[in-house]
């Protein structure tokens, strides 16, 4: 059976790199519709090159990327960014935009000479902002923010695109740990709506906890995919990270909790 039939994001025999550097050859990946597909793996491996092309930032040196069946380089921008939303991993704000002018961005792609500025357009950004705890930051400007409240503010910008398909570049990026919960919490609520999000991440047990669907990636190669419980284990999480461990249940969600191995153990 086809693994990418049904799918609308995927990539076949794709080699990636950047100049004259390959970060992946042949590389075929299905995102499953209506998952939360966790990308996964140690610094350098092409997690976030493979999120890139993913996207429609990084045209491959070979292979192809189709979105609904049809390349997404030859789709016209405002169709794929109708259909996608991105959250890159440095995002870069122009100067003196405030926070709600920036959010607003996010409904550039349903605009048009006949679609102007409209109240759904207004109560959609209100909602983004509230949604990702940036509304009471509206009227500041983003280079004043801290890197937490930047990244809350991109994530919004992103929500406010309402696109059926969501790729975060390592979403949880400055964030305090409770901020992170908020993300990933915010993440989930949109995969429960039916959206399909792609979250490049590099805590193994958050990507645990929330992913349904799983990619590890080494050196340019997808090693295992699946569901968190088939791909988290220690022999797997040994083989991707160099990282002795022991994989347990974690108390609270029930998904694989990774423990890696002390150094030293502490004698009762």
């Amino acid at each position: 059976m086809d693994a990418t039939a049904g799918t609308r994001l995927h990539g076949d025999g794709l080699t990636l790199g950047y100049d004259q550097r390959t970060i992946a050859r042949d590389l075929d990946v299905a995102v499953p519709d209506e998952s939360f597909t966790v990308i996964v793996g140690p610094n350098a491996c092409g997690k976030s090159t493979l999120l890139r092309a993913l996207s429609r930032m990084l045209k491959p040196a070979a292979g192809s990327v189709l979105l609904d069946g049809s390349d997404i380089h030859r789709l016209p921008p405002k169709q794929v960014a109708r259909t996608l939303g991105l959250l890159p991993q440095a995002s870069v704000a122009p100067d003196g935009i405030t926070v709600a002018d920036l959010v607003a961005r996010g409904r550039y792609p349903h605009q048009g000479v006949l679609r102007q500025w409209s109240r759904t357009d207004e109560r959609v950004v209100s909602e983004s902002m509230a949604s990702t705890g940036v509304a009471e930051l509206a009227d500041r400007f983003v280079a004043e923010l801290s890197g937490g409240q930047r990244q809350r503010v991109w994530i919004a910008m992103a929500l406010a695109q309402q696109t059926p398909l969501l790729l975060l570049d390592e979403p949880t990026t400055y964030l305090d740990i409770a901020h992170q919960i908020e993300v990933l919490d915010l993440c989930a609520g949109l995969h429960a709506e039916g959206r399909t999000v792609v979250a490049v991440l590099h805590d193994l047990n958050h990507a645990a906890r929330y992913a349904t669907h799983l990619i590890a990636m080494r050196d340019g190669e997808i090693v295992a995919e699946g569901e968190p419980a088939e791909v988290m284990t220690a022999e797997r999480v040994e083989e991707v990270f160099q990282l002795p461990c022991t994989v347990i249940d974690d108390p609270e969600s029930g998904t694989p909790l990774v423990v890696p191995a002390a150094r030293h153990r502490v004698r009762a």
